[in-house]
């Protein structure tokens, strides 16, 4: 038999709380929690007052190759990066802090923020399995997001070479 902590029992608790106030999937919590599934479905049901959303979690790399969920996740994933450098902490809890500082940024920019808690744990994922980086700018120096193929002496970010529609859609946030 083994003993529990009640210490990392509640860490987890409090962990899995402020995933699900953040607006994570269920599948997040599972992953990043030793907390069993129906134990989670009752947790969530008490914090936010609903069930979980159905469904599978946003998979493809593409939406993070558009113009502006770029900018966005570059954004949080530039925090990300910094926060693990200067930090020790548990990964979730440094994507937790990071997607956190993510909306900081944006409310006060005034911006909607495109990236949600579930789809940024999703892209940390993707770069930690090598199927996004990030790379420098050849312009403004920042780092972003792009597929692992992209050539570094020749890429120039969305900021510093806009599309040709953007901002001019109803539902610009640049």
């Amino acid at each position: 038999m083994r003993t529990k902590s009640l210490l990392t029992e509640a860490k987890q608790i409090e962990r899995a709380v402020t995933l699900i106030n953040l607006g994570a999937r269920l599948q997040v919590l599972e992953s990043e929690t030793d907390m069993s599934y129906e134990r989670l479905l009752r947790l969530y049901k008490e914090v936010s007052g609903k069930s979980p959303s159905k469904g599978q979690l946003p998979f493809s790399t593409d939406w993070f190759m558009t113009w502006q969920p770029n900018i966005h996740a570059s954004l949080f994933l530039n925090i990300h990066e910094y926060l693990n450098k200067a930090a020790e902490i548990d990964e979730i809890d440094t994507v937790i802090k990071a997607y956190q500082l993510y909306l900081e940024q944006t409310q006060s920019q005034g911006l909607e923020p495109l990236l949600s808690v579930t789809r940024a744990w999703r892209l940390v994922k993707f770069i930690d399995n090598g199927m996004l980086t990030m790379t420098k700018c050849s312009k403004c120096s920042g780092h972003f997001v792009t597929h692992p193929h992209e050539i570094p002496r020749h890429f120039v970010c969305g900021l510093c070479n806009p599309p040709a529609r953007a901002g001019k859609g109803k539902a610009s946030g640049g």
